[in-house]
């Protein structure tokens, strides 16, 4: 435990688990504050989760010691009970109408505390978290409750668990439940703390419409080698989708509601019409620009011929690439690429001016018959700050932009950072049909902005509407949408009336490309309740707490559009299901209520993404945007110091944006006044993430830069040149790869790859269903980046010195190197140890490994193992050493010179010491035959 500040009596200890959620406790000293069981349990019913969290603590010291329980959960989670048992009495939560708990909430403010119990976190989660004082000897359990409707994202529904206990658990038992009556099609675990011991406390059982998956680790399960540590630190990632037909719809009845799921297979995609409009004011200088630059870069590849797009960027003035829209042929796509790469950081943001010609670029197409008939207009706005040049009203300017697309397209709104203002944002993309995103400054930024793009990127249907008999259903949540992308799922739900037909029918209708199109989908509801009712079933009277937490999310959301006549109406709606069914919503609180001689009772409230963080954030963009405006030349609209308008206090790109979860800590005005530091900002969160291979440093020829080799000992090769005295040997140095050759146990193989222009095809084997290819750079010695690619389960990794990417169905997944890693997926498995070796294995298959290199050769290294399992059909630069390679005999003077035959080709081969680095950091000498390609 940390020991108490002077003047308090008690230690703290800090309790942690959720789904979607983390375990975890501040650093404990033995004999305090002892977690003896840790437990989660989360079941998921078609999509909707709920999830019990449970701690049980004992104060081990024989004096008063203070417990602090805190779970992350979800953003879009409502929390929907809390409890703590103390010496046998039960302290509640009471959930009540916000005004209610207005005076608990006051006199904790008038007392300096903060009044909120729930904070955010992070990019998906809050914190909640209440803290107790406990007797010598005496027990305490906390149970907290909350339910989430997962929402499907790029073909999958994920849950999230982050584990941190921080101390050893006698108990502690994860249990995740599903059950989907339309099938479970693919499932998937990950972790970034599982190791090959704790992936034995992980069991996974699943038939064809339930899965169990449980963790339960013993005490020396946890344990880190060699000390009383725990090894649990990081997340539990659990993915899966379910089965879908032609028709899309899937109804499922239970406990007289209904839940409609719409997601249909096997529709083309409609063509679209997409401008992008792009932020480049000088708050976006360094790292912003650049990651948007390699995103756009992304996206552009990603248009489909039948597209039609358009690029316009922005700072205090705004330019269209071209004008008018020009079809994604890949001639117009390298244009825009070369476009792309030149656009740099400067000026104010003139957000309006943008976002007006955009408008006006797609109305004047359509106004000509340019827009393909049934396509669909999209336009993605890209910003990192407010309006500091134009109209800089943001009621104005949402007026103008609402105005001027009247309903005819859909608006996308990415706010970068925290200094943007999401709610201007949000409330332009859905008066506009579309909806808002925040893009977290970090090192996948460009992934997020693809993510983002790939979920809009294949719109389906437009204008869908869902009808049902008027006799059979009320209460229906919202039943008409603008757009259906592929990936992503529309739900509804409502409530079945008392006497309601024995046959439920619904329809939905569209429009595709070119014509309308209906689904019909009929059920028998005695048959769909039945699903329901199996004594195995594992969440009953769940869809009417769907239907509730639904309804209100939408509630929420109409309110940011409403007038305040309108907005009255649907608040007091909202609030009255919030207290109905116990949900903790930005229009409610939970009071909860402590023993005796303790702050008698805490507000939780939920945080407002519109809201949080920003106020932790005294560094923004407007006055970056001035400072650079006036370094630039440029001269837009000022305020009366002569810069943009805006918080005269607000620094510019030297003021890193963190997530919520960390400190912030800033430069002054004299870091931001260095051109070198204007040149390149950087955030205290910036890492070195590649290992760092321990080997001396390297002397070399200064007019050369070629270093020495060192042959084995006993070898009867003449050296060249006669080292002189007073020079020191030169450092083994690890090759780019080394090849374990099929019969060829002795020594293996190092390829010194010599020349290379372009990506490299390293190997590649139809059979085995893989290829991996990577661009070497001769001058620095090292592989800037490695990608394979598998053909079954259709899955790309792609490796560079900064983090390491999975894509599968158009989904990136990032992760930093020497972050363990441990994911299962049908056909592959992927592992990656606190070294950094990233494993790519599966059964009868060959494993492929990558591991970052720093040192001599800095850059990645490729591993090949179990090359045994290479087919005859097996190719490319390096898979040609596995079709018969034969062995010259030594020669005559030099035994340590030979030469190989690969398919008829002769290669001169040289004995010679080189760095192992196949077991990581800092390599190990071995002899190997060194061949040069």
């Amino acid at each position: 435990m940390k020991t108490s500040a002077p003047g308090r009596a008690c230690g703290i200890a800090t309790v942690l688990l959720s789904l979607l959620a983390v375990l975890h406790t501040s650093t404990p000293q033995k004999n305090d504050i002892d977690i003896y069981s840790l437990t989660v349990d989360s079941r998921v019913s078609s999509r909707f989760a709920h999830t019990v969290v449970t701690s049980r603590v004992v104060n081990k010291a024989d004096v008063v010691q203070e417990a602090t329980f805190q779970v992350e959960l979800p953003k879009r989670a409502f929390i929907t009970n809390f409890s703590m048992i103390i010496d046998g009495v039960t302290y509640p939560g009471n959930i009540k109408e916000k005004a209610a708990a207005q005076e608990q909430y006051s006199t904790a403010v008038a007392r300096g505390e903060s009044a909120g119990l729930i904070k955010a976190t992070g990019r998906k989660m809050e914190q909640f978290q209440v803290s107790v004082n406990v007797a010598p000897s005496a027990k305490v359990t906390f149970e907290l409750v909350y339910e989430e409707l997962l929402k499907r994202r790029l073909e999958v529904y994920e849950l999230l668990l982050k584990v941190q206990p921080q101390q050893l658990v006698k108990h502690l038992q994860m249990d995740i439940h599903i059950f989907e009556p339309q099938g479970i099609s693919f499932l998937e675990t990950e972790s970034t703390f599982m190791t090959n011991e704790l992936a034995d406390a992980l069991t996974i059982s699943r038939n064809k419409t339930k899965a169990h998956i449980r963790f339960k680790p013993t005490l020396s399960q946890q344990k880190s080698p060699g000390q009383e540590d725990t090894v649990l630190n990081g997340n539990f990632i659990i993915r899966y989708d379910v089965n879908r037909t032609l028709s899309g719809g899937s109804i499922q009845i239970e406990n007289g509601y209904f839940v409609h799921y719409f997601a249909p297979e096997g529709l083309p995609t409609i063509p679209k019409n997409v401008i992008f409009v792009i932020d480049k004011s000088g708050s976006m200088l360094g790292r912003k620009i650049q990651q948007t630059r390699e995103a756009l870069i992304k996206i552009l590849d990603d248009l489909s011929p039948r597209d039609q797009f358009n690029l316009i960027s922005f700072s205090g003035d705004a330019t269209q690439w071209k004008p008018l829209l020009v079809p994604a042929s890949a001639e117009d796509v390298n244009q825009a690429r070369r476009y792309v790469a030149g656009i740099q950081a400067q000026g104010g943001t003139n957000i309006n001016d943008a976002m007006l010609m955009a408008v006006q670029l797609l109305s004047n197409a359509n106004r000509q018959e340019l827009l393909p008939a049934g396509s669909v207009s999209l336009i993605i706005l890209l910003t990192d700050g407010d309006p500091t040049v134009g109209e800089t009203n943001p009621a104005r300017i949402q007026k103008n932009v609402q105005e001027a697309i009247a309903g005819q397209y859909s608006l996308f709104c990415l706010g970068f950072g925290f200094d943007v203002s999401y709610a201007f944002l949000e409330k332009m993309a859905l008066d506009n049909g579309g909806l808002a995103r925040r893009i977290y400054e970090d090192s996948d930024s460009a992934l997020q902005l693809q993510d983002f793009y790939q979920e809009v990127a294949n719109p389906l249907l437009t204008a869908v509407t869902f009808e049902y008999p008027s006799n059979a259903v009320e209460e229906v949540s919202q039943d008409n949408f603008r757009l259906l992308f592929k990936g992503s799922e529309i739900v509804v739900a409502g409530k079945l009336q008392d006497q309601s037909p024995d046959v439920l029918s619904a329809k939905v209708r569209g429009h595709l490309h070119m014509q309308n199109i209906t689904f019909q989908t009929e059920i028998r509801v005695a048959e769909k309740e039945e699903e329901f009712q199996s004594p195995k079933y594992i969440f009953h009277s769940f869809m009417e707490r769907l239907w509730a937490y639904l309804t209100i999310q939408q509630l929420l959301e109409k309110m940011i559009l409403a007038s305040d006549a309108e907005k009255q109406a649907l608040e007091t709606r909202a609030l009255n299901l919030s207290l109905q069914y116990s949900f903790v919503t930005p229009l409610t609180s939970m009071v909860v209520t402590k023993p005796e001689g303790e702050e008698r009772s805490e507000v939780a409230e939920k945080p407002v993404e519109t809201e949080n963080e920003r106020r932790h954030f005294h560094l923004g963009s407007s006055y970056a945007d001035s400072f650079l405006t006036e370094r630039s030349g440029y001269r837009g609209r000022t305020g009366p110091s002569g810069k943009a308008p805006g918080n005269p206090g607000r620094l510019g790109p030297q003021g890193p944006v963190h997530s919520p979860s960390h400190h912030l800590t800033y430069h002054g005005v004299r870091d931001l006044l260095l051109p070198d530091m204007l040149l390149a900002p950087s955030t205290p969160d910036e890492v070195d993430l590649r290992i760092k291979a321990r080997v001396p440093a390297i002397p070399s020829d200064t007019m050369t830069h070629r270093h020495q080799e060192r042959k084995p000992s006993g070898s009867s090769a003449d050296t060249s040149q006669p080292a002189k005295t007073d020079s020191p040997p030169a450092p083994i140095q690890a090759p780019p790869v080394i090849l374990t050759l099929p019969g060829q146990s002795v020594n293996p193989l190092c390829v010194d790859i010599k020349h290379s222009q372009g990506p490299m095809n390293l190997l590649s084997d139809p059979d085995q269903g893989v290829e991996v290819t990577g661009q070497y750079e001769t001058e620095k010695a090292q592989f800037s980046w490695i990608e394979v690619t598998f053909k079954n389960p259709q899955l790309q990794v792609r490796a560079s010195p900064e983090h390491v990417v999975v894509t599968r169905n158009r989904r990136n997944s990032a992760y930093k190197w020497k972050e363990t890693l441990f994911s299962v997926t049908p056909g592959l498995n992927m592992t990656m140890d606190k070294a950094g070796l990233l494993l790519l294995s599966s059964p009868d298959k060959v494993t492929i490994g990558l591991l970052p290199w720093d040192g001599p050769g800095e850059g990645l290294r490729l591993l090949l193992r179990d090359t045994d399992r290479f087919s005859s059909h097996v190719g490319g630069t390096l898979g040609q050493f596995y079709q018969g390679v034969l062995w010259g005999p030594p020669a005559a003077a030099d035994d340590s010179r030979r030469t190989l035959s690969v398919q008829g080709r002769d290669y001169s081969a040289t004995r010679l010491l080189k760095l192992d680095y196949q077991e990581g950091s800092p390599g190990t000498e071995i002899s190997c035959w060194s061949v040069e390609l």
